[in-house]
């Protein structure tokens, strides 16, 4: 069973930058998944905001994020990170890894996720 575990949540204000971590602590072979992240702010829907393929050589963002945000991983080390830069209060979410066996960036449907980490950005 694939095992995600995310860290790197906070409060922080607005313009400010975070970065999430999340670990495969299963012992999975890393690079056999696609990873990316999700958010859901209360009393809305899960979002897709990022994903990247099992090389990192093919990425993908949600409107709402490209150009601040930036997907990456090391299958070294088991991780996939994702930098936010720029933050403003509507990203305020639960941050949601995910993963997807022998997936990729552009269709990512994961059938794994980690427990979530809560980012707050003040105004």
């Amino acid at each position: 069973q694939v095992q995600l575990v995310e860290s790197g949540g906070g409060l922080v204000q607005a313009g400010d930058s975070l970065r999430l971590s999340c670990a495969e602590a299963s012992g999975r072979t890393f690079s056999n998944y696609a990873m990316g992240w999700f958010r859901q702010a209360p009393g809305k829907e899960r979002d897709f905001v990022a994903a990247i393929n099992w090389g990192g050589g093919s990425t993908n963002y949600a409107a709402s994020v490209k150009g601040r945000f930036t997907i990456s991983r090391d299958n070294a080390k088991n991780t996939v990170f994702l930098q936010m830069n720029s933050l403003k209060p509507e990203d305020t979410a639960v941050y949601y890894c995910a993963a997807e066996a022998f997936g990729g960036a552009i269709r990512f449907r994961p059938g794994y996720w980690g427990q979530g980490t809560q980012v707050t950005v003040s105004s």
